[in-house]
């Protein structure tokens, strides 16, 4: 099954402010602890995904180095812990993407965009700086030169744009944006939750330092896998066997 995660403030476009960022938080460690949860997907309610971070907040909070700090600190561990999660997470990208939504966007797995999509980083536009990986990951996803274009300019791309500069990897229509995720879910179902989980930790292990060094660490922990794990030798066995595998939980 799919954990869909949704952020519900829609009168501020889905801003992201203390509350926000610390259910979101429970919600994926809720979601990384049920076996049951094979795929995560975020989206939003209304006309965005995220606006990013609450800009009317950030007039008393970023006043206060101490609070700042750790409003920031909580939204990076967030953000990184994204990415180390033993499961596929999907952002599912409707309306509005912008600043912190983004960092978000960029820490998943990969993203597909509604047709009303408009993604960016637009954090100058407000005479901010991105904190959480737009300044990081968006080079090395998209490129130095369009993540200066992107960050210097505070402008947003639509959906076609996002597809061109691989931010998404699909357009899906609007009404069908949260059945395809689901039916991506349903997909991984019948996959190996332990090979999923190698692959996922393996890639973003890689894209962390030199191309040798990611080749070891893929030679490694596919040795370690196939050696280790039992869900290696039951696909390999329901192969010859002409059945279904019968894979265990993490």
């Amino acid at each position: 099954m799919a954990a869909v995660l949704r952020f519900n403030r829609p009168d501020q476009l889905n801003a992201i402010n203390w509350d926000t960022q610390r259910e979101l938080a429970k919600a994926l460690a809720s979601a990384e602890a049920d076996p049951d949860v094979r795929a995560v997907l975020i989206t939003g309610t209304g006309r965005g995904f995220s606006a990013g971070g609450d800009i009317t907040a950030y007039r008393k909070l970023q006043a206060d180095p101490v609070a700042f700090t750790k409003f920031v600190d909580e939204y990076c561990r967030l953000v990184e812990g994204v990415a180390s999660m033993t499961k596929p997470v999907v952002a599912l990208v409707n309306g509005i993407c912008a600043a912190g939504g983004t960092e978000l966007l960029l820490a998943c797995d990969f993203a597909w965009a509604a047709e009303s999509a408009r993604i960016g980083d637009m954090h100058i536009n407000f005479a901010q700086i991105g904190g959480a990986g737009a300044l990081a990951r968006l080079p090395r996803l998209v490129g130095s030169s369009r993540a200066l274009e992107l960050a210097f300019s505070g402008r947003m791309l639509d959906a076609r744009e996002a597809l061109d500069w691989r931010l998404v990897n699909r357009i899906v229509p609007d009404d069908q944006l949260i059945d395809a995720g689901i039916e991506f879910a349903r997909g991984l179902a019948l996959k190996s939750p332990t090979a999923l989980h190698y692959m996922k930790k393996t890639i973003w292990a890689g894209l962390g330092t030199d191309f040798a060094h990611a080749l070891r660490i893929e030679r490694d922990n596919a040795l370690e896998y196939c050696l280790t794990k039992p869900d290696s030798m039951e696909g390999i066995n329901a192969f010859i066997e002409k059945r279904q595998p019968s894979f265990r939980s993490l």
